[in-house]
């Protein structure tokens, strides 16, 4: 029996999700917030409650309506997630009954025009996480702090983390590239939102590998007692892939990567279709071996219809079970070798290309009313960083340990075994490989789009789309990019001026 989410982040957590979910808007710390002074009074009483407040964090990202929306795709970070898979074509809207994404996302209209309310949703969250992270650090000393308590720093290291996770999101949702010098958003290191003018992408990135340095170092020796919190290994896999988007220092994101994968105790999903952990099993359990951040759903997190699952599965109470159909990009599928077991996840019943052998509730009872709340959400898996490892080793020159790495993982996905194509592909043709796999094992999960841009790739939509169908699109094109609001462009003098 799956253990209650709730019971397992604490009362301090769920007080503190109570006091944030309000409908605040950006321009002003929000009186729904515990501020920063109620937070050190409490940790001053209760050691406890440093883990409870940080764990705040983490129900946000699961919280329907932190977008500030009553939307139906309005459900925290995998909600952000499906955003981006559909931005880079991947996903397919092949069928839309109900209208969710298809004129404001597959079909860019939010992405170009700011009024959208999709736009709104993206900045709202992940400035929510943003102030949640400002409220923790400050709570426990501030932005210089180096507290001694073990409890202490695990908080204070999550809280930087997720800090730099939010502006990791932001900053590549809202710039066309990685361009150091272009203004970008208002970066926040302290609770409360009273207006900022734009600061650069480099200066993000600078605050963003600071964060997560200091994240290493206070989460050193932190056991967590379970997955929905980040540990050392996350906080190096998200450097990784910090330093990775700026396209360069590729030995450090080789190295980083390597320590995360052997010091997280993760492993490879297999390719057994009886393994309920393996690439045929659902992708449902965060007791799966290969997952190393989600977060245990069930009936008492009350997530229902309006979640990813509510989205994405056939076999659940569900938009993909009865008219909103969100299948592979038919051109990615033929791509695709004829002995690749991957494929055998788009074909399991339902709508064709559907991922009805991928992601599906562990009861698969199709148009199951119970059923999307006892499916977990992962955020990050060895898979993953796997890929990320082997594509810095190939841009970093070292094309012999990056086909090695490749290999691991490709001959676990052919039915023959037989991955011996690789050892011919060096160069451009290497990282191509390298990306393609990239795209196919890590399909629905939100990583694709980021993959894109840190390769400069354009994606042509295949037959199976609503709209642009055979259009080829670039990674830097303003479509692919969210806008920042009305909302915060009428309420910040700041961003006001510089819009104009």
């Amino acid at each position: 029996m799956k253990k209650n989410v709730l019971r397992l982040l604490g009362a301090g957590c769920l007080a503190f999700m109570l006091q944030s979910c309000g409908d605040d808007f950006l321009v002003e710390q929000p009186s729904e917030f515990i501020n920063s002074d109620q937070i050190e009074e409490f940790i001053e009483v209760s050691t406890s409650l440093q883990e409870g407040t940080v764990n705040g964090l983490y129900v946000t990202m699961f919280t329907t309506q932190t977008g500030g929306t009553t939307g139906h795709d309005d459900f925290g970070q995998r909600g952000y997630d499906l955003f981006a898979d559909f931005l880079t074509s991947d996903v397919a809207l092949s069928v839309s009954t109900y209208g969710w994404y298809r004129s404001s996302i597959t079909e860019y209209q939010a992405t170009q025009d700011f009024t959208f309310t999709d736009n709104y949703q993206v900045w709202r969250y992940y400035y929510r996480v943003v102030n949640e992270a400002n409220l923790v650090i400050q709570g426990i000393g501030g932005n210089d702090a180096d507290p001694e308590g073990v409890e202490a720093r695990a908080a204070l290291g999550q809280a930087f983390a997720m800090r730099a996770y939010a502006y990791y999101h932001l900053v590549a949702y809202l710039t066309r590239d990685y361009n150091p010098s272009e203004e970008a958003l208002p970066i926040y290191t302290e609770p409360g939102f009273e207006g900022k003018p734009k600061s650069t992408v480099g200066e993000v990135y600078e605050l963003m590998e600071s964060d997560l340095t200091r994240a290493i170092d206070l989460l050193d020796g932190f056991v967590r007692n379970n997955k929905v919190k980040i540990n050392q290994p996350i906080a190096k896999g998200m450097l990784a892939y910090v330093i990775a988007s700026t396209r360069s220092r590729w030995d450090e994101v080789a190295q980083l990567t390597a320590e995360a994968m052997a010091e997280s105790g993760t492993s490879l999903m297999s390719s057994n279709p009886n393994d309920p952990n393996g690439i045929f099993g659902g992708f449902n359990n965060v007791s799966n071996p290969s997952w190393l951040w989600g977060v245990d759903l069930n009936t008492d997190t009350n997530i229902g219809l309006v979640s990813w699952w509510g989205q994405m599965d056939y076999f659940s109470y569900s938009y993909a079970a009865v008219g909103d159909y969100k299948c592979i990009d038919e051109a990615l599928w033929n791509s695709m070798r004829p002995d690749d077991l991957r494929r055998i996840q788009f074909d399991g019943g339902g709508y064709p290309l559907q991922p009805t052998l991928k992601f599906y509730d562990e009861n698969r009872v199709f148009f199951g009313a119970s059923q999307i709340v006892q499916a977990d959400y992962v955020y990050m898996r060895y898979a993953e960083l796997h890929l990320l490892n082997a594509e810095a080793l190939a841009k970093a020159g070292q094309e012999g340990p990056a086909r090695d790495q490749l290999k691991i993982l490709v001959e676990n996905r052919l039915s023959s075994g037989d991955a011996s194509y690789i050892d011919s592909l060096s160069g451009q043709d290497l990282i191509d490989e390298i990306y393609f796999q990239t795209r196919v094992e890590l399909w629905g999960e939100g990583k694709t789009y980021h993959a894109m841009r840190r390769n400069q790739k354009a994606h042509t939509r295949g037959q199976n789309h609503l709209s642009f169908v055979g259009e080829t699109i670039a990674y830097d094109e303003e479509r692919m990019t969210f806008e920042i609001p009305l909302q915060e462009i009428q309420d910040n003098l700041f961003i006001n001026s510089q819009n104009q």
